[in-house]
């Protein structure tokens, strides 16, 4: 038994709702990179994506609702993912940028998310890891 069938039907949405977030982001250029590609396929593995539904959010991933997490623990985790892939080719392009900021609202982050993404990037630029990034992230609201 897979560990994500202890889950209701929910759980899986919510990740398939993650994951095609990730697609879209590292569509945000046109195509993806060999990382990008690299790090969408660890994430499908770790979110425990059928093959069905990968397919299907390749080719469209905005077919597939955000669904934002309850606990800020979460949301902090989701965005450094996203945060990931938009730094993940080390380019970052204003669109990239402004897709991220858009996650970012639709994640449940509703003041300062222009100062809350490029805190988020420039965490990323150090290499930090996910702790590190979520005491950042939960220190903004202190």
């Amino acid at each position: 038994m897979a560990y994500s069938d202890l889950f209701d039907t929910g759980f899986k949405d919510r990740n398939r709702g993650h994951f095609a977030s990730i697609v879209r982001v590292a569509f945000a250029n046109g195509n993806f990179s060999i990382e990008e590609k690299k790090f969408i396929d660890q994430l499908a593995d770790r979110l425990e994506i059928s093959e069905d539904d990968y397919i299907k959010i390749l080719e469209n991933p905005e077919k597939f609702p955000v669904n934002p997490p309850y606990l800020e623990i979460h949301r902090i985790e989701r965005l450094y993912d996203l945060a990931r892939m938009v730094y993940v080719d080390h380019v970052l392009g204003k669109k990239q940028k402004d897709i991220l900021k858009k996650f970012a609202v639709a994640l449940g982050f509703t003041t300062e998310v222009d100062y809350l993404v490029d805190k988020a990037l420039s965490l990323l630029v150090l290499d930090v890891d996910l702790e590190t990034f979520i005491y950042e992230i939960k220190s903004l609201k202190r």
